[in-house]
């Protein structure tokens, strides 16, 4: 029999993919916003899915025979890029979910977060306190960063996992444990060549958003970093990992591809357009950027966070780009998802084994 987990802060669905695929049972999810929930459900018809705020439902929680509570709870107060306030309300979730560990007992937990989380002296109040709960319930626990790119994932997209098991099992997660399912880097090419050009069937063009250069660049020495265009959207390097996408895809801050790189042999016309700039300091206003250059699909920014292809998505095209940015890579979780599943079967050895692909490659 599978061991059974509960899913919170579900969101379209991304670390149950992964930890379905790793063999777990998800037998209850709850998600706050209406287009994700209705994204999990069309997706997993089958399902049990709360929707609403997880704090006025916790007494549906189902409590017989849990075996593990993962979810990523809101990481707005926590992001660099967001308010880094740890009273915001959203903050406050992530003792929202511990509260639905006391209640349900589970062998263990993995809560997932941003880097910063981790990191930051600004959070270590926050941190201690998730300590100190997770020590108070009877669990054993620690926090992990990992980066998705090592994962199979073709993302550089960091995130720390508070990972706690029950003392009576007298187990825990390590490094050692979590390093036995790495996977070489994939390229950005490899993922979307396999779906053709932009506004194909397969791969509809999704935003329209103009891509105009910026009159007052910031630059840096790579291409892909700093502000080449207007806006917030930055250019994609396809021979490597993505940066992490934002929730706030869909406008002018959608990533940038550049198709005729990717189908047509061309030169990279941001690389070039860098090197005059930045090296050549050739001033910027004599150069349009050409229409080989777009924005990144739906379908490529699903395929980036490793959704499976045939994924459906519900809602507004803004809204599906931000449940694909909000989401955990899906891969990433499959990888933790085993680890975990590992240490609950006492399979902890850390000697190097053959590695197997992941559930949803290729």
């Amino acid at each position: 029999m599978k061991p059974k987990a509960i899913s919170l802060f579900t969101g379209a669905g991304g670390m149950d993919i992964g930890f379905t695929a790793a063999g777990f049972d998800v037998v209850w999810a709850n998600e706050f916003a209406k287009h994700a929930a209705a994204t999990y459900r069309l997706n997993h018809p089958n399902a049990v899915m709360v929707e609403g705020d997880i704090n006025q439902h916790i007494n549906e929680i189902p409590t017989a025979n849990i075996d593990c509570v993962f979810g990523g709870p809101p990481c707005q107060g926590f992001s660099v890029a967001g308010e880094m306030d740890a009273n915001e309300p959203r903050s406050q979730l992530v003792f929202s979910f511990i509260t639905v560990v006391e209640r349900t007992k589970p062998k263990c937990f993995v809560m997932e977060n941003v880097k910063a989380l981790a990191a930051l002296s600004k959070f270590s109040e926050v941190r201690q306190e998730l300590y100190r709960r997770a020590e108070e319930l009877g669990y054993v626990a620690d926090f992990f960063v990992l980066n998705a790119k090592e994962f199979g994932v073709p993302q550089a997209r960091e995130r720390v996992f508070f990972v706690g098991f029950k003392k009576s099992l007298k187990q825990k997660m390590t490094t050692e444990q979590l390093d036995k399912h790495k996977q070489k880097e994939i390229p950005v090419k490899t993922v979307f060549k396999k779906l053709g050009r932009a506004g194909t069937e397969k791969n509809p063009l999704t935003c329209k958003a103009k891509i105009t250069v910026a009159e007052k660049p910031v630059l840096r020495k790579s291409p892909y970093a700093g502000m080449l265009f207007n806006g917030m959207g930055r250019p994609v390097k396809l021979e490597g990992a993505a940066h992490t996408l934002p929730a706030s895809m869909g406008g002018n801050k959608t990533p940038i591809v550049d198709e005729g790189v990717l189908f047509d042999g061309l030169e990279s016309w941001v690389e070039a357009y860098h090197q005059a700039v930045f090296y050549d300091k050739e001033s910027p206003k004599f150069m349009d950027a050409p229409t080989q250059l777009r924005r990144m699909t739906l379908r490529e920014a699903a395929l980036i966070q490793t959704f499976p292809e045939n994924y459906k998505f519900a809602g507004p095209t803004s809204s599906q780009y931000t449940q694909i940015g909000n989401a955990v890579p899906c891969r990433l979780a499959e990888a933790v998802g085993r680890a975990v599943l590992e240490i609950l079967e006492g399979k902890t050895a850390p000697s190097v084994r053959k590695q197997k692909e992941l559930s949803f490659n290729d």
